[in-house]
């Protein structure tokens, strides 16, 4: 499994990322149902920051998001897993299948949070140079304005008097 596929099936949902359980069951080869089936008969293992179930607002916004989503008719609000909610998932679903899964998920994880750090990094680095460019352009201006609209026109020469006139 690529992890490039998998990031795609990654959203920020109340400021977390999370994957769905039918995204989650296609990659562990399980149907949907069995998947939420073993959540629930396992439910103290997924505390509200590990897993929650999407809202119809939230479904809807995912939907028209992805438009080319294949989606269907869900009867069900899809559970969101965080990354800590993967991880238990590989406790619950015991299969070599699923242990697999979790590693190349977990790894997805790590990379989409270093992008994000990259990322943030590289912003502070661009802010940093815009400030420090924009110090230097208006010194620039100034001495410019200075030399074109010097502040005393009405000024006397500097010089020797011409006595003989």
């Amino acid at each position: 499994m690529e992890l490039i596929a998998i990031q795609n099936k990654v959203f920020t949902l109340r400021g977390q990322k999370v994957m769905l359980d039918f995204d989650l069951a296609e990659m562990y080869e399980v149907e949907t149902k069995v998947l939420k089936q073993s959540v629930r008969r396992n439910i103290d293992r997924f505390p509200s920051d590990f897993m929650f179930e999407l809202t119809k607002i939230e479904m809807e916004n995912l939907r028209s998001q992805n438009v080319t989503s294949s989606w269907g008719g869900l009867r069900y609000l899809p559970f969101a897993f965080t990354e800590q909610g993967v991880a238990m998932l590989s406790t619950i679903l015991k299969s070599q299948k699923a242990l697999q899964v979790n590693i190349t998920i977990m790894r997805a994880f790590v990379m989409i949070r270093q992008y994000y750090s990259d990322s943030t990094e590289l912003k502070q680095r661009i802010e940093s140079l815009e400030i420090e460019m924009q110090v230097k352009f208006k010194d620039i201006y100034e001495a410019l304005n200075f030399l074109l609209n010097p502040p005393n026109p009405e000024r006397k020469a500097i010089g020797f008097k011409n006595s003989h006139q």
